[in-house]
């Protein structure tokens, strides 16, 4: 949001830098040596730098605790192998669930986390509907984003996961594919902390 609304202030007296965040300090540096920016102007881009200045300090502070987070859990250096996974998401359930056998199931564990279809009834025929959303929102939301990363490269992968997902993609939309992947993720999770057995590569390797 504050990289957004430097370029957008900017944008308006006619500095502007390539996109990329990584391109934030070269649009600072034109602003500085703008001679025609007004005074205001200078001042609003020198607070909104200095605040993009501590944001990326605070997160370098943040990654660095998750990292040291991570190396200290065999839980979470467990996970961290499953695709879409990272040390974020790792620690996250690790924190959350310190005994996977709270849960009877993989299925147990996803509707934990509301990512199971509602059941509905229509004419006395069961139904799937919308996922409950109920529990978790923190990891649930994690996950989807882990099947939209899954998503993304599922053009460079092969192995049963993979076919599954194609198999998905050729009846539904994107977007309800990657709650079902986000499921998918969290049975597999499950499982994986209950027997403490590693993710087999081959699922999802590379083509």
């Amino acid at each position: 949001m504050s990289v957004n609304a430097l370029r957008s202030h900017l944008s308006e007296f006619g500095i502007i830098a390539a996109k990329g965040i990584g391109r934030i300090d070269e649009l600072l540096a034109l602003a500085n040596r703008d001679a025609t920016l007004p005074t205001t102007a200078k001042a609003a881009v020198k607070i909104l730098g200095r605040t993009l200045e501590e944001l990326d300090t605070s997160l370098s502070e943040l990654e660095r605790e998750i990292a040291a987070a991570h190396a200290q859990s065999e839980i979470s250096c467990l996970l961290v192998e499953v695709p879409g996974v990272g040390k974020l998401v790792a620690t996250a359930i690790a924190a959350n669930v310190p005994n996977p056998g709270v849960f009877k199931s993989g299925r147990d564990f996803a509707a934990w986390l509301g990512l199971t279809p509602r059941q509905l009834s229509s004419g006395g025929k069961p139904t799937l509907g919308a996922i409950t959303k109920q529990g978790n929102r923190y990891i649930r939301k994690l996950l989807v984003l882990a099947g939209t990363s899954l998503l993304n490269v599922l053009g460079k992968r092969k192995g049963a996961i993979r076919d599954w997902v194609v198999a998905l993609l050729a009846k539904k939309p994107a977007r309800l594919v990657t709650v079902a992947i986000a499921n998918k993720l969290a049975r597999i999770i499950w499982a994986m902390m209950k027997t403490g057995e590693g993710f087999r590569n081959e699922m999802f390797a590379k083509a």
